[in-house]
């Protein structure tokens, strides 16, 4: 019997089968090789430990965005029940001492937008030429030094540029407001100011404050938007050369249509970095000023109004009221990002 298994094992014509130590039948040259079950089991267990962290950082991200606005309304709600004025209308001066409080954020938002508008209206024209500049008309051995230039702005601390702005920028750019006010005065965005006198004479206006804010947001914006415009495929590039499209109809046909989402993306970004801006605005702009659009004057934003009053967060009632004034901010961020994505989403359909 066992003899007969040796020959049928050992025949002409079929592949030699040995049993492993594990009794485990393995094929000799000639025969399949075995299935690498190991490997794709591997590769599943990656699969999904790869995706339950990436659904935990969203969570997470989630998480922690709730708790903050918890945080926020907790703390600002018996101040603003306690508040006597009307929170989105009032703008007298703050009343956050003793039991009569009255406190209103219209100056804010307004000093807030104004500022940060004037900083996109600066920036974002830059940053698309900066950008196509960089992906369309720069020399190779140009590109990354002027990338890396731009770039490292952002690397600057904040407080470095307020000290630049009200030292440097700000008494340089006191003639040039003389020349506004005395040529340009019939507007209202350059009036003399009726409040605060002295910013004519310092530079700390709400001009200055926008084009410190404009530097800092130019890299965010840069970045982004160059990033996209690399992502141009090449089909679309080839496609208008091929109609007989010059380099700048290469450009406004293909590139920056096929860009343009990317664009607003990295300006939303910019607003959002501009919103929250603190200690640079601190040292410029720190008075409170009208509600009159005019470049001239200066003003408190919603972090500069809390910076202010930091040290003085010795009553819940005051602490609530200024975190108020940070529950308003979170709102405004909010609803920027929110537009945002709208925006975006609009266009890419």
């Amino acid at each position: 019997m066992t003899s007969q298994q040796d020959m049928a094992t050992s025949s002409p014509g079929r592949p030699a089968v040995t049993d492993d130590a594990d009794g485990t039948p393995s094929a000799s040259s000639g025969g399949q090789p075995p299935s690498k079950l190991t490997g794709s089991a591997v590769s599943r267990l990656g699969d999904v430990v790869f995706r339950r962290l990436a659904t935990g950082s969203g969570i997470l991200v989630t998480l922690v965005i709730a708790l903050i606005a918890a945080f926020l309304i907790i703390q600002a709600a018996p101040s603003l029940i306690d508040n006597k004025a009307n929170f989105f209308t009032y703008q007298g001066r703050w009343i956050v001492d003793g039991g009569d409080l009255q406190f209103g954020i219209p100056k804010l938002i307004y000093a807030t937008l104004f500022v940060s508008v004037i900083a996109l209206v600066i920036a974002m024209p830059i940053a698309l030429g900066i950008s196509i500049f960089l992906t369309e008309y720069a020399p190779k051995r140009v590109v990354s030094p002027v990338t890396y230039l731009v770039d490292l702005l952002a690397a600057v601390p904040s407080i470095v540029y307020g000290l630049w702005g009200i030292l440097i920028l700000g008494p340089a750019m006191v003639p040039v407001n003389n020349w506004l006010v005395n040529n340009l005065g019939f507007l209202p965005f350059f009036q003399e100011p009726k409040s605060n006198v002295t910013n004519m004479s310092t530079g700390g206006t709400l001009l200055t404050a926008g084009i410190v804010l404009a530097v800092m947001i130019l890299p965010i914006i840069t970045a982004v938007t160059r990033e996209v415009f690399t992502q141009t495929p090449v089909a679309h590039r080839e496609a208008a050369l091929a109609l007989g499209a010059t380099k700048w109809e290469v450009v406004r046909t293909a590139v920056m249509p096929f860009g343009f989402s990317g664009y607003i993306s990295g300006s939303m970004l910019g607003l959002g970095r501009a919103l929250g801006e603190t200690m640079a605005l601190y040292l410029i702009i720190s008075n409170t000023g009208p509600i009159d659009f005019n470049l001239m004057e200066s003003g408190e934003t919603f972090a500069t109004k809390i910076a202010n009053n930091a040290a003085e967060f010795d009553t819940p009632a005051k602490t609530g009221a200024f975190i108020s004034a940070g529950l308003a901010l979170f709102v405004l961020t909010f609803l920027v990002n929110a537009s945002a994505r709208a925006i975006v989403g609009r266009r890419q359909a």
